[in-house]
């Protein structure tokens, strides 16, 4: 029988874990600490193994596998997440948006923080779901390109819609139709990912950055600029400044981002790759400019009004973490009301308030504002409908795709 080969974590991956995990304010940021251990360097030994031990190819077939749904009669849920991932009372340490869902609804949420990295989380259940087990959990986050992996794979339930109400009514238009899951019959967005440029107007001194051509072409900038490594980003963030599309590329295009960017690694004008810990150069001026993620713009700025961010004319790139109900899992429809009861404005505001990414709620702003009216009003957490409609998604990429690409970007970084 043929055997699941999971995608291996790039060098590049692991090395922007390393580094994410050395640097700085990094190490102090919320979800943004996670958001380069995409790859995973914890992943290594546990995903290499997976193929040794004979685990049976996954069914191709998508919709997933139900199981019987005690829901009605047991009032649990488990729920898995990345760490400090969502509204803690500091005083109680408990989550207010999951205490207001169990007094209405009677269900007892069980929560764990035991997402550190998507490759790892994916080496943990990948045996039991393979197996056609129970993992255990009924309700996971994953970002959006392993969100698309458990999908094909057929690793996770189709969404009851009628259990949604509030999540298809209150959707952002944003995020409704990504290419791996059209319709979002599978899973719902917990936060958006939004990609920038950002800078820092101490060490600019006057110089006017509008593009990734700045950053990559202003001899100005030499040695000052910084690029990501995950590759989706700033490989997305170049394609749409050379006017190609993220969703709709070829691998000649793919090259001649690559060759693109390479041009400016070998004149030195990109000072180096990083994961999060360009929180750290930027604020001390080592990067006057650089790409970014939003949500760590949101909190760097309330420490040093030096560091500011635009939005390309080109357009940005947003990603998504994303809910997901795993097969086999014993409470479906609870999982499916509490997705639903994020999508109602004001734990949606709870939310967002607290983690500072882009809210995936239409119509949210009025609810936030009671709570934080900077949060309100910041394009970072809730983008108006001209920011949003210059936002873009990377397609969903083969196996063989990314391997391939992580190669060559993994050469490109020199990782």
């Amino acid at each position: 029988m043929e055997q699941y080969e999971p995608d291996r974590p790039s060098p590049a991956h692991v090395a922007a874990v390393r580094r994410s995990f050395r640097g700085g304010r990094a190490a102090l940021t919320r979800r943004s600490l996670l958001r380069a251990s995409a790859g995973g360097a914890l992943a290594v030994g546990g995903l290499g193994a997976l193929s040794a031990c004979g685990i049976p190819a996954a069914t191709k077939t998508q919709g997933g596998v139900s199981a019987d749904d005690h829901s009605a009669k047991e009032k649990v849920l488990n729920f898995s997440n990345w760490p400090e991932y969502i509204d803690v009372d500091d005083k109680t340490k408990r989550h207010p948006t999951l205490d207001a869902f169990a007094k209405r609804t009677g269900i007892q949420v069980k929560y764990t923080e035991d997402i550190n990295d998507n490759d790892e989380f994916f080496g943990k259940i990948q045996p039991e779901l393979a197996a056609g087990h129970d993992t255990g959990r009924d309700l996971i986050i994953l970002t959006d390109w392993l969100a698309a992996r458990m999908i094909r794979l057929g690793y996770v339930q189709k969404l009851d819609p009628s259990n949604l109400p509030h999540a298809f009514a209150n959707l952002s238009d944003q995020f409704r139709a990504p290419d791996w899951d059209p319709g979002r019959a599978y899973s719902y967005p917990w936060q958006g990912i939004s990609t920038v440029i950002a800078y820092n107007k101490k060490a600019l001194d006057g110089i006017e950055v509008k593009s990734v051509s700045d950053l990559l072409d202003n001899p100005k900038l030499k040695g000052r600029v910084g690029f990501l490594t995950e590759m989706r980003d700033s490989i997305g963030m170049t394609m749409l400044d050379m006017g190609k599309d993220p969703a709709k590329f070829t691998d000649d295009d793919f090259d001649a981002v690559v060759a693109r960017i390479q041009k400016a690694v070998d004149k030195g004008q990109i000072r180096r790759f990083t994961g999060n810990d360009y929180t750290s150069d930027l604020t001390k001026g080592d990067f006057a400019a650089c790409i970014a993620w939003g949500g760590d713009i949101v909190q760097l700025q309330a420490d040093n009004p030096d560091v500011g961010y635009l939005i390309p004319d080109s357009g940005y790139m947003t990603s998504t973490d994303n809910m997901l109900v795993p097969n086999k899992a014993r409470h479906k429809t609870n999982a499916e009301r509490l997705i639903d009861y994020f999508y109602e404005p004001e734990p949606a505001a709870q939310l967002a308030a607290y983690v500072n990414y882009v809210s995936p709620v239409a119509d949210v702003k009025p609810y936030l504002a009671k709570i934080d009216k900077d949060a309100a009003n910041n394009p970072l957490i809730l983008p108006d409908k001209a920011m949003a409609a210059r936002s873009h998604g990377f397609r969903a990429l083969t196996q063989a795709e990314e391997t391939a690409y992580q190669q060559k970007f993994s050469k490109l970084t020199g990782a």
